[in-house]
């Protein structure tokens, strides 16, 4: 399956699941362990367990066996592993703690050249 479908398919169940504020952020060039990292809000420990197994079972369907889920219900925060798209799913006031969105956006350092004297 490809990177694109399956993110495809997370994005969808999300949606379906009634996930809120779902953001995707494009890591290709900043990590080589993904390639894309799915942000949702959960209203619950429940919603945010709901959420991930639904779309580990839509991932399984497709082909993609998930490498493995942290957290548990109680979690304020579940990560999926998919391989090429992980899912953070966070309740509210955990997203705006850690704040992923802005930790990822910040662009690598620029390489410096010096001029030899």
């Amino acid at each position: 399956m490809q990177t694109e479908e399956l993110l495809k398919i997370v994005q969808t169940v999300l949606d379906e699941r009634k996930g809120q504020y779902i953001t995707t952020l494009d890591v290709r060039g900043k990590t080589s362990f993904t390639d894309y990292m799915v942000l949702v809000t959960g209203t619950s420990g429940r919603h945010l367990k709901s959420l991930c197994e639904h779309v580990a079972i839509a991932a399984k369907e497709q082909g993609c066996v998930p490498l493995g889920m942290e957290g548990d219900l109680g979690s304020d925060w579940i990560l999926l592993d998919l391989g090429d798209v992980i899912v953070h799913a966070m309740t509210a006031q955990t997203r705006e703690f850690y704040q992923l969105e802005k930790l990822w956006s910040v662009d690598a350092p620029k390489e410096k050249t010096y001029a030899a004297n």
